[in-house]
């Protein structure tokens, strides 16, 4: 991986650029992120897999609730939605890891503080992750218009409709991946607001597109075998999702020129 030179004293607002500089990854960079993110686990091993619980509870609660009020098309639908989500609820994991690159003892007082205090920007970046999802909720249920009038088709006819909605879906999971990939944590490290994180966090992955396909190919791996094993596997997955992405965004993006998080020089 190569590297730029790295701006430790914080530089003015208005003499920072609209898109956070980055660093050139190579291939296995995301492997080497899940390495990190399991050495976190392992050194806050009670608070990251009880975050991982809960976040393991609230799925449960929306597939139950779905089930018994929806139907399978919305159920489909909010195992889909889990990609938008996902970085959201992440936060805390997030700040785990920054409490551990610090020298800190992670604690969840200090989590829940440095969540309450970028509550403006991740609610500014949570409505455009959400426009995002209702605009793909609305072209998904046009795709409909393409699948068979026959009451029974066969694969040759469900093929157009199998195609259009898979390149559909495809350009949506793209943009809300580079959008989410890096941003959050930027928020939670950096005094940064929520659209120049996520046009950097964009610019990152088109910079870096082969090890980031390989990155976003791990995490829709993760999230499907927690699928697979009725969720019990996210108390595990989503932790070392949570963390691996810390690592990322500290090894991608070069931040120095930004101050602080206030909260984070107090403690």
């Amino acid at each position: 991986m190569s590297t730029l030179p790295v701006s430790d004293a914080p530089q003015s607002p208005e003499n920072l650029p609209f898109v956070v500089p980055c660093r050139t990854l190579d291939m296995a960079a995301p492997l080497h992120w899940l390495r990190l993110g399991w050495a976190d686990v392992r050194r806050a091993p009670r608070l990251s897999l009880a975050y991982g619980l809960a976040l393991m509870g609230l799925s449960v609660l929306i597939a139950l609730f779905t089930w018994h009020f929806g139907t399978l098309a919305l159920y489909l639908g909010l195992a889909t939605g889990f990609v938008f989500v996902g970085p959201v609820l992440a936060v805390g994991l997030y700040s785990i890891s920054r409490q551990l690159d610090k020298g800190l003892r992670p604690v969840l007082g200090y989590c829940l503080r440095e969540g309450t205090s970028h509550l403006k920007e991740l609610l500014v970046l949570g409505v455009i992750l959400l426009v995002v999802l209702l605009v793909w909720a609305r072209a998904a249920a046009m795709v409909h218009v393409f699948f068979p009038a026959m009451s029974e088709p066969g694969l040759a006819e469900l093929l157009p409709f199998l195609g259009i909605g898979s390149a559909v879906g495809a350009v949506f999971a793209l943009i809300v991946f580079a959008t989410s990939a890096f941003s959050l944590p930027f928020i939670l490290d950096r005094k940064v607001d929520a659209i120049t994180a996520s046009v950097s966090s964009f610019n990152a992955v088109l910079h870096n597109k082969k090890p980031m396909a390989l990155w976003a190919g791990l995490i829709a791996a993760a999230v499907l075998l927690g699928f697979a094993t009725a969720f019990v596997g996210f108390v595990v997955l989503l932790p070392l999702i949570g963390h691996a992405t810390w690592h990322a965004y500290v090894e991608t993006l070069d931040t120095g020129a930004w101050p602080l998080d206030a909260p984070a020089e107090a403690a």
